[in-house]
């Protein structure tokens, strides 16, 4: 039966570039290996309780297990199509026995040495078609490689657009007075304009880097789903002003906001309920009490003192 050893490991290795390329490259909502792992870490980090969420190990440790597994299940798979064809199709080094050097851990020390470009030589392929094969896996392994600092390099920089946004409207809410007076204006029609575009790159950062969502922030003012509510309440009062320009740039915000829970709902919560419920759902999923900050006060209709 061993040769069902190679096909089966042939599609374990082109189930493992699928998912690095639906995870990196052309990410999709359709699930896949990734999710699964960061979904599992971030259920069970809720289920141990006490400090382990909130300490931020879920995202971190989720993408670690990713990387592991895909490394794994490939070196796993190109040792089975090895497998069969020892020790007929390989040649070893002075002091090996090719008759004790031929079972399964023998194939998957093959992979690895060849996943992970060390190119030892004490057991290497003679057969035309294995020769071609392990340089492929050696390329199979430098693209996990690339794809694992292209993955760190995309998540991080999108948590930190994310974390500047939610400390940006920390500093709003935080000098609401002065928000609630110039809201009104051209300077507040820029605010909100600003934080439309900002929260479409998040909203576009959650569709990229889905992964990123199961990274846990620091704090309240730099945790977005902290803040979110604020900016409903903010998008209704600016609905109300006097200034077109307010009116308008707080139309787009509100879509802007729409568009966000809209993926958030989609991908993550499936509450299947509107913006404020959505919003409401991500606090609770990240451990954050919501309802905490409302609207902002409205100015005075005199004006400033």
């Amino acid at each position: 039966m061993t040769w069902l050893a190679t096909p089966a490991g042939a599609v374990l290795v082109l189930f493992i570039l699928r998912d690095v390329f639906h995870t990196l490259w052309h990410p999709t909502r359709h699930g896949g290996l990734s999710k699964l792992v960061m979904v599992s870490l971030w259920w069970l980090s809720a289920r141990l309780g006490g400090r382990w969420r909130p300490a931020g190990l879920a995202g971190p440790l989720g993408m670690v297990t990713v990387v592991a597994v895909w490394a794994l299940t490939v070196a796993v798979g190109w040792g089975l199509v090895y497998w069969p064809h020892m020790p007929e199709d390989f040649s070893y080094g002075a002091g090996l026995v090719p008759a004790e050097h031929a079972g399964p851990v023998d194939a998957l020390y093959i992979s690895l040495v060849t996943l992970a470009t060390l190119g030892l030589g004490d057991i290497a392929p003679t057969s035309g078609w294995l020769r071609v094969l392990t340089p492929i896996e050696a390329l199979v392994g430098f693209v996990l490689l690339s794809a694992t600092v292209a993955w760190i390099l995309g998540i991080y920089p999108a948590l930190a657009r994310r974390r500047a946004l939610a400390l940006r409207l920390s500093h709003v809410r935080r000098s609401e007075a002065a928000t609630a007076r110039a809201l009104d204006s051209d300077g507040g029609a820029a605010l909100l304009d600003g934080l439309a575009s900002a929260l479409s790159t998040i909203t576009i950062d959650f569709m990229q880097y889905a992964e990123s969502y199961y990274f846990q922030d620091g704090d309240d003012n730099t945790s977005l789903p902290r803040q979110l509510p604020y900016v409903l309440g903010l998008t209704d009062q600016a609905a109300e002003a006097h200034h077109p320009d307010v009116r308008l740039s707080a139309s787009v915000l509100r879509r802007a906001l729409e568009d966000l829970a809209v993926v958030l709902d989609e991908r993550f919560l499936r509450t299947g309920r509107g913006p404020e419920r959505v919003f409401a759902a991500y606090a609770t999923d990240h451990g954050r009490a919501h309802g905490a900050y409302g609207c902002p006060p409205r100015a005075d209709a005199s004006g400033p003192s």
